[in-house]
């Protein structure tokens, strides 16, 4: 359990509202992804959620435009509303890189044990045995 932080070499930015940015497939949200999510927000940070636009398999049932609307009608739908929590559909990636200096931080989570034994595709397992998927 922590963190690992790279620091930013300088801070810049052409606006006031910054956000910590998470890109996942988010298939679906669960209680793993809104710990990390929360991380951010009790320290006093909003989030931005990019939501990768994957073609829908049997690993992500889901269109990005469902997901985004499952989101938006969620458990984060009041911390949306007040701006807090930003999501967004992102082309998909392959990588995500960075130079040095880049004006921001690159920061890792370890959740605790329960927290990281979440897996998405036990809860999709489990959508299909209910009859919910």
């Amino acid at each position: 359990m922590g963190v690992i932080k790279t620091q930013a070499a300088f801070q810049s930015s052409s606006s006031e509202v910054k956000y910590s940015f998470f890109a996942g497939r988010w298939q679906p949200l669960h209680k793993g992804h809104l710990w990390l999510i929360n991380e951010r927000l009790k320290e006093g940070y909003n989030v931005w959620l990019g939501i990768r636009d994957v073609e829908p398999d049997e690993k992500n049932p889901w269109t990005a435009q469902e997901i985004l609307e499952m989101i938006k009608e969620g458990e984060l739908k009041e911390l949306i509303e007040e701006g807090k929590v930003l999501p967004t559909i992102i082309p998909d990636i392959e990588s995500i890189n960075y130079g040095r200096g880049v004006g921001y931080d690159i920061i890792e989570h370890y959740p605790p044990k329960e927290i990281g034994n979440i897996s998405a595709t036990s809860i999709r397992e489990q959508m299909k045995k209910d009859g919910k998927l």
